[in-house]
């Protein structure tokens, strides 16, 4: 009786939590409060300008901070009243970021990669999309709802015996590979149509 309760109470929370929607109408769990997840965002940030070269050069600077600002100034709703902070790092992997808290990362390397503006701003606008249809926080909040169902399961199994355990055991890789990863793709699909 007491294992249904929990359950129950779980059931009910991750119910009430998947009332939240994309930009793109798809439902979505939303654990997180949105400004936990700027503060953590913003503090990811920090550490990386801490330990990461930041790139000096101003015309590096500047043509990444034109594109992301034409980029954010289209931006409507509560991310156009966003502060919008752009940083290139001095890094070889052909890469891009945007972090909750209205934060911007480029590394250098991309710059080989994107050959023009137009190349850059759309892995740009991909990057902010993510933010945009908060992905960060989807995917906290499903590894949370998925660990906390998990060991829901894994009390419920204690009493059980050994056959069934590794089962409930396989439950749990089945739901990494299940629910965590295709969230993944459907979240870069979801963010190049929004970037």
């Amino acid at each position: 009786m007491k294992y249904r309760s929990i359950l129950f109470v779980v059931l009910f929370t991750l119910f009430i939590s998947s009332c939240a929607t994309s930009p793109l109408g798809r439902r979505q769990l939303l654990l997180m409060p949105e400004k936990q997840m700027d503060q953590l965002g913003v503090a990811s940030y920090a550490e990386m300008k801490k330990k990461q070269k930041i790139d000096q050069r101003g015309s590096s600077n500047r043509y990444v901070s034109c594109i992301a600002n034409a980029i954010t100034q289209e931006l409507t709703g509560k991310w156009a009243k966003q502060s919008w902070e752009v940083t290139v790092f001095e890094e070889e992997s052909p890469n891009a970021f945007a972090l909750p808290g209205g934060k911007i990362g480029v590394h250098t390397g991309l710059f080989k990669a994107a050959e023009n503006q137009h190349q850059l701003a759309a892995v740009l606008g991909h990057e902010v999309g993510h933010v945009m249809a908060q992905h960060g926080n989807e995917r906290v909040s499903t590894k949370m709802a998925t660990q906390t169902s998990l060991q829901v399961i894994a009390a419920v199994a204690s009493g059980v015996s050994k056959d069934k355990q590794q089962i409930l055991g396989l439950l749990g890789l089945g739901a990494q590979f299940g629910i965590v990863l295709p969230f993944s793709r459907k979240h870069e699909s979801e963010a190049d149509e929004i970037g």
